[in-house]
């Protein structure tokens, strides 16, 4: 992943459209998380931490992955402030080689469109994950009105499937749940959150 965009950008990521899409992400994920009480949480391409963050008073612990040291410093700022006890950030990235690591949960919020390969990085997730664990993953459904030569263009329901089961996930669920105007490249978008079992 390109990470020079992001490192420039990290102190002044959290746009109030960005803020107000978290918020509209985090209430469909914590819907999603409800009896999630005892586990433990990788936000993976967590930014700032607008999406983990504001989970924290739903699982014992949480770990924010990224690869832009920028936005982990950000969101460091934010877990002293709001003296977040349970989590903490991991500068590393998966694509590169996944550290030992094990969750119950990992989240995936408007991270998968920025991989190219898009299988390697579901098979990293699904590595890390606990048996029985679970895998959110939040994104652009396919949008034709989009094309980047660096972001894919969405996901269709059925392609993420596909690769979500090769992958070795069971009970696959993709929901859209929120259409929104100018909110990818500036084109209207809808989006849709997918959980999947190890």
């Amino acid at each position: 992943m390109e990470n020079n965009v992001f490192e420039q950008i990290a102190k002044r990521y959290d746009t109030e459209e960005r803020i107000e899409l978290a918020k509209i992400i985090v209430k469909e994920v914590r819907t999603e998380l409800q009896n999630s009480k005892s586990s433990s949480l990788i936000d993976y391409g967590s930014g700032t931490g607008l999406i983990g963050l504001e989970l924290s008073d739903l699982v014992d612990s949480i770990l924010l992955v990224d690869s832009s040291k920028q936005m982990l410093e950000v969101a460091e700022a934010k877990i002293s402030q709001k003296e977040i006890t349970n989590s903490t950030v991991l500068y590393s990235d998966f694509t590169q080689g996944t550290p030992d690591l094990k969750a119950d949960i990992v989240l995936m919020s408007l991270v998968l469109l920025h991989i190219p390969d898009t299988k390697k990085i579901l098979q990293e997730l699904f590595n890390v994950l606990n048996d029985e664990g679970k895998l959110v993953v939040i994104d652009f459904d396919k949008n034709h009105k989009i094309n980047h030569p660096k972001v894919h263009n969405g996901f269709s329901h059925e392609e993420l499937k596909k690769t979500l089961s090769e992958v070795g996930f069971k009970s696959i669920k993709i929901t859209t749940f929120y259409h929104g105007n100018h909110i990818f490249m500036n084109q209207d978008a809808s989006m849709f959150i997918s959980s999947s079992i190890k």
